[in-house]
C-alpha cells in the first residue's frame, strides 16, 4: 500500500515538473529565409467572357414561336431562319389583299378590252333607228301645226306629236351618252389606281407577315438562346445572341487600389472552372474609364482580347484572368502569409537569436503567392509563418527554418 501511494506521488510530482518545463519552453514557431528570385508579378481577378463580334437578334413581329431552327452553339449563316412565328392575323391580311388584287386586276383587263362588237352594233343600230324615228316625228310635227293654224287640226294632236318629238329626242341623247361610255378612259385610270393601290396593300401585308420570319443578322454562333418552341413573344423581345467565337473579349474587374498596375499589352491568361485544364491566352485592350460598384468592391473593367481555337469557351461564362503586370528580376520575396499589418503599415517578424524583433518592410511587385520587399530585409533574414502562438516583438521562440522553393 506504501509502495502503490509512493508511486502515485512520484507521477503527480513528475507531471507538475514537465508542466513548469513545458511553461518555461519558448513556442516553436516556423521561419522561412527571405528569398531572392526573378519574381512574375501577377494581378489574378475574374470576368466574363463574350464575343468579340456580336449582335442581338430580337423579335420585331408578336406571336407564338412555331418553330426554333436553331440549337444553342450552333453556327449559322447571314440571313439563315432561326425562328418562325405564327400570327393567324397576317395570312388572313394576306389572303384579304391578295382578292382585292384579283378583283382589281379583273375590272382593269376588262375595261381595257373595250366593249363587246354586239353591244357596239346594238348601239349603232338603236341610233339610226331614233334618228329616223325622230326626223319622221318632226315632219308630222310641222305637217299638224300647219293644220291646226287651218283648223284642221286640234291642240291636242299638235301637243302629242311634239311630246312624241321629244321622247325620240331624249332617246337619241341616252344612246350618244352610252355609246360614249363603252370606252371610259378616266375609269380606266382610276382602275388602274385602284389596282395599284391593292398591289402595294398586298405588298405590305406580306412585309409584315415576312417579320414573323426571325433571321441570322450575321454569321456565327448562337448563345444565349432565349426562345423555345410555343413561347409568345413580343415586338423587340431577345431571341437569341449571335457572335463571332474564334476571338473573344473578356472584362475582368480589377479592385481600384490595383488599377495603376494595369497597361494596355500586357500578357492574360484566363482559365474556366468547367475546363479546368485549358488555358487561352491574350493581351490587356482597353483599361476602364470609370470605377464601378459590384457588390462591396469599388472596380474598373478591364477589356483584355483572347484567342479561342476550337471555340471551347463559351460566351456569358465566368472566368478567372491572371494578368501578368511585371517581372522583376532578382527581387527579395517573401512568402504572402508571413506578412502583416496594423494602423502604421507592413511589417513582419524577424528571427534575431532565439527571440523575434518586428520589422517595417516596404512591399513592391507580387505574385500570386509571393510579395517583394523593396526595404527592410536582407538576403540571409528569416521571417515568421503564421503560428498558433500569438506573437509580439521580443518574444523568445523556439526557431525551425525552413528552404522552401
Amino acid at each position: 500500500m506504501k509502495k502503490l501511494l509512493l508511486v502515485l506521488l512520484l507521477v503527480i510530482a513528475a507531471v507538475i515538473v514537465w508542466g513548469v518545463f513545458r511553461r518555461n519552453t519558448p513556442p516553436s514557431v516556423t521561419f522561412i529565409h527571405v528569398k531572392r528570385e526573378a519574381l512574375v508579378s501577377t494581378l489574378p481577378t475574374n470576368g466574363k467572357a463574350e464575343p468579340f463580334e456580336w449582335q442581338a437578334v430580337r423579335a420585331q413581329a408578336e406571336g407564338l414561336v412555331n418553330r426554333v431552327n436553331v440549337t444553342e452553339g450552333q453556327t449559322v449563316a447571314k440571313d439563315a431562319v432561326l425562328a418562325v412565328i405564327v400570327d393567324p392575323a397576317k395570312q388572313s391580311d394576306i389572303d384579304g389583299a391578295q382578292a382585292k388584287v384579283t378583283e382589281a386586276e379583273a375590272n382593269v383587263a376588262s375595261l381595257e378590252a373595250g366593249p363587246r362588237p354586239s353591244e357596239v352594233t346594238e348601239i349603232d343600230n338603236g341610233m339610226a333607228r331614233a334618228n329616223l324615228e325622230f326626223q319622221a316625228a318632226e315632219r308630222e310635227l310641222a305637217t299638224l301645226q300647219r293644220l291646226a293654224e287651218k283648223q284642221a287640226a286640234t291642240g291636242a294632236e299638235v301637243t302629242a306629236a311634239r311630246d312624241k318629238v321629244d321622247q325620240i329626242k331624249a332617246q337619241i341623247a341616252g344612246l350618244d351618252k352610252r355609246r360614249r361610255n363603252v370606252t371610259p378612259q378616266p375609269d380606266i385610270a382610276a382602275a388602274r389606281a385602284r389596282l395599284q393601290d391593292a398591289r402595294i396593300a398586298l405588298k405590305v401585308a406580306q412585309q409584315h407577315a415576312a417579320l414573323t420570319e426571325i433571321h441570322a443578322p450575321i454569321a456565327g454562333s448562337v448563345y444565349d438562346l432565349a426562345i423555345r418552341a410555343g413561347a409568345y413573344l413580343n415586338p423587340g423581345d431577345l431571341v437569341t445572341n449571335i457572335g463571332l467565337m474564334d476571338r473573344l473579349r473578356v472584362r475582368v474587374y480589377i479592385d481600384e487600389p490595383e488599377l495603376g498596375r494595369v497597361s494596355l499589352g500586357q500578357p492574360v491568361t484566363i482559365t474556366w472552372q468547367a475546363l479546368p485544364d485549358k488555358q487561352w491566352a491574350g493581351t490587356v485592350e482597353k483599361k476602364p474609364t470609370a470605377i464601378e460598384a459590384l457588390g462591396s468592391r469599388q472596380v474598373g473593367q478591364v477589356i483584355c482580347a483572347i484567342d479561342n481555337p476550337g471555340r471551347l469557351l463559351i460566351p456569358g461564362t465566368n472566368v478567372d484572368a491572371t494578368i501578368r503586370t511585371a517581372v522583376v528580376d532578382g527581387a527579395l520575396t517573401i512568402p504572402k502569409e508571413t506578412l502583416r499589418h496594423d494602423a502604421a503599415g507592413d511589417y513582419v517578424f524577424l528571427l534575431k537569436g532565439d527571440a523575434i524583433e518586428q520589422r517595417r518592410v516596404k512591399t513592391g511587385n507580387s505574385s500570386v503567392t509571393r510579395i517583394q520587399v523593396s526595404d527592410g530585409l536582407a538576403e540571409s533574414d528569416a521571417v515568421a509563418m503564421p503560428s498558433e502562438t500569438p506573437l509580439k516583438a521580443g518574444m523568445k521562440v523556439t526557431a525551425a527554418v525552413e528552404q522552401r522553393p
